[in-house]
């Protein structure tokens, strides 16, 4: 039996370490540039997707050493997307992950640089021999891929560009599906997929893996929208009921729905990992605990 609170806690440490390893190594960076990018980075995060990376891999019966670095890149880059979607001419928030926003304490310019400076640093980790030497480079050029299209033009920035054009616009329930799999759910999907070739998954087995990264993707997200309506701010850890002009999957599909797509989600993630048989449980349990947090 799986203990997932230890397993998400060790997991965050090992991961922050690893990130904290990385940053040592930067050395001609300007104070405040490094100092933002480490306020945004090590601010209480859960740090699931590269989490969901590593349990993929481990899931498969393979260790992490290698994805490590993989994961912290994911990390980099969906922590500068936090910061560019607080910006004032995106969500204009004040608060993320409990803390005053980067923008709030750094500056709007500075802020802008942190994300581009994260943005880029991951695909430099990714590319890097000092941290891939052990993976081969047809490995490291296709989880490169994955993460650049989940983060690119079709998948996340997709996603945020669509979230903008419709804000405070009726919308309907194709464009918030576009936009929920596309801003939140791709990079989950490809945090999945990642782990999944690193841990040297069949065709069968990547194609399941790939559906269950989409659906606690998307449970993922819906429970966001219902948490707007319903959270604890000081549990979320950022200003709520403020989505009420966007396109969410409770403005659309209501409340109850919203809570019963979840579950069944949840229950559909867990269908595509019983082929893992016994090493399942830890996927289950994340499916689980993403389908759950803070309802």
């Amino acid at each position: 039996m799986i203990d997932l609170n230890a397993y998400l806690n060790e997991k965050r440490i090992l991961i922050e370490n690893a990130l904290r390893e990385i940053f040592i190594s930067l050395k001609d960076v300007p104070g405040i540039l490094k100092d933002s990018m480490e306020y945004m980075l090590f601010s209480n995060g859960k740090k699931i997707r590269p989490i969901l990376a590593l349990a993929t891999c481990e899931s498969l019966g393979k260790p992490v050493d290698n994805l490590l670095p993989f994961a912290c890149a994911i990390e980099m880059i969906h922590t500068y997307s936090l910061i560019h979607d607080d910006l004032p001419s995106m969500d204009n928030d004040d608060f993320r992950r409990g803390k005053p926003t980067c923008h709030r304490v750094f500056g709007e310019a500075i802020a802008i640089l942190t994300g581009d400076a994260l943005l880029t640093e991951a695909f430099r980790i990714m590319s890097d021999s000092r941290y891939t030497e052990g993976v081969s480079p047809r490995i490291v050029k296709k989880i490169i891929f994955e993460i650049a299209k989940a983060a690119g033009a079709e998948g996340m920035v997709a996603g945020q560009a669509m979230d903008i054009m419709y804000d405070g616009r009726e919308g309907s329930k194709s464009i918030v599906d576009y936009i929920h799999t596309h801003k939140t759910c791709a990079l989950i999907r490809a945090s999945v997929r990642v782990g999944a070739i690193m841990g040297g998954a069949k065709k069968r087995e990547l194609a399941a893996l790939t559906r269950y990264g989409e659906c606690v993707g998307l449970a993922f997200q819906i429970v966001d929208d219902v948490l707007d309506i319903e959270g604890d701010e000081e549990i979320v850890g950022k200003k709520l009921k403020k989505d009420r002009t966007k396109q969410t999957y409770v403005k659309h599909y209501g409340l109850a729905t919203s809570k019963l797509k979840v579950e069944k989600l949840v229950e559909e993630a867990e269908k595509c990992v019983q082929f893992l048989g016994e090493k399942a449980e830890l996927l289950k349990g994340l499916a689980s605990y993403i389908g759950s947090r803070n309802f």
